[in-house]
């Protein structure tokens, strides 16, 4: 009897303790959200894409999102997969961004395919019992209340063969009667992996043929999205619609800052909001991170002063991750982003600009072009480069000579 009362009062406990932080989670409202995905009142805009969105995965379009870095296309995704209310619907999300392996995507694949279209933690058990017989997987809960489980496959060559787990959500489609949308994250990283080009034509060879399951794919490396994607010798080539991400009108952007500071008690003028997003030249988590820096700085109205200090708290913010970026650049890159920098976008190769910037001859300048893409420091517009982080551009000024 002893242990029946403390067993009912950790119980209690842990369920008093969850009700309590639902509670305050409930009622702490973000003024700005960045760093995350966004949801909710701190989701901006996106109306027509939502619809084209929502509408491709109701229908089992795939679907391949490019767009810049931080622009918001996991955020959009997540918010489209809030608002499929069929029945024959289910989504799956995951991210791969730590897989390394072609073996670490396929654990990671069928763990989340098992988790997310099942519902509850019996129903895995016996998916796992029906489609992959040769596994005994290892599941741990923690001890908190409400707590997610996970477990371990462990997936081999040994003991399963690719397209055996690629055709998982297929086959588990079919037995539920739905389809399924799987939602892939830094999908880019498949292009990185040993014998890439083996394991998209192992990808691209099953996933077509499935009728019950259709995919989203992105990624944040768009010049690695776009070469799997639209390189007519890739396997991706016009695997599904490809949707565009633009950055989201700055007339948007200022009656939503407005409005975020007007609930925090606070305000802004239109000039200085306008003002936040052509600093980060409209980048949408540059845009809530700032915006919640100058938010930070004012008492009542915001002034001139607090914009700037908010500024400089953006960059302080980045700076330990740019000093790290630069690190490792030899004196070529260092000399080609301060061209950029100075403006100059075109004609690296003309004889004015190799003296000036000290670029060395033409052929080097393509070398510093495809190594400085690669590290994700500089992104091309037709003829145009020009550097892709707005916020390294402002310390770069400041802090480089």
């Amino acid at each position: 009897m002893v242990h029946k009362i403390v067993v009912h009062k950790l119980v209690y406990q842990y369920f008093f303790v969850y009700i309590c932080t639902q509670i305050k989670e409930a009622t702490m409202e973000k003024a700005f959200v960045y760093g995350m995905s966004v949801e909710g009142e701190n989701f901006t805009d996106r109306v027509k894409e939502t619809k084209r969105l929502k509408m491709d995965f109701e229908n089992g379009i795939n679907v391949i999102l490019v767009s810049p870095r931080r622009i918001g296309k996991s955020s959009i995704v997540r918010k489209v997969m809030k608002e499929i209310t069929h029945p024959k619907i289910k989504t799956v999300f995951m991210d791969i961004y730590d897989c390394k392996s072609e073996y670490d995507f396929y654990n990671r694949f069928a763990s989340e395919v098992l988790k997310q279209t099942a519902t509850k933690s019996e129903q895995v058990i016996e998916n796992i019992k029906k489609f992959l017989v040769r596994l005994t997987p290892k599941i741990a809960f923690t001890p908190e209340p409400m707590s997610e489980y996970s477990f371990s496959l462990g997936i081999t060559p040994q003991n399963y063969k690719p397209e055996e787990i690629l055709q998982l959500p297929e086959l588990i489609g079919k037995a539920q009667d739905v389809h399924i949308v799987v939602c892939i994250d830094e999908f880019q990283q498949v292009g990185e992996m040993p014998d890439s080009l083996t394991i998209q034509k192992r990808l691209r060879g099953v996933w077509q043929h499935q009728r019950n399951v259709s995919y989203c794919l992105f990624g944040s490396k768009k010049h690695l999205m776009t070469k799997l994607f639209q390189h007519r010798k890739m396997p991706f080539f016009q695997f599904g619609e490809m949707m565009y991400l633009d950055k989201i009108p700055t007339t948007d952007w200022v009656t939503f800052i407005c409005s975020r500071f007007e609930s925090q008690g606070k305000q802004i003028s239109e000039d200085l909001a306008q003002r936040i997003c052509e600093t980060v030249e409209g980048n949408s988590s540059y845009v809530q991170q700032l915006a919640w820096n100058v938010l930070a700085e004012t008492e009542k109205t915001t002034t001139e002063e607090d914009f700037n200090r908010g500024v400089d708290a953006l960059l302080a913010q980045c700076s330990a991750l740019f000093e790290e970026q630069v690190k490792g650049l030899t004196g070529y890159q260092m000399n080609f982003l301060r061209a950029l920098n100075d403006g100059v976008t075109s004609d690296f190769g003309s004889k004015a600009i190799l003296e000036n910037y000290n670029l060395g001859s033409k052929s080097n300048v393509s070398r510093i072009k495809t190594a400085l893409q690669d590290k994700e420091m500089i992104d091309f517009d037709n003829d145009k480069v020009y550097i892709e982080d707005p916020v390294f551009k402002i310390w770069f000024k400041r802090n480089v000579k």
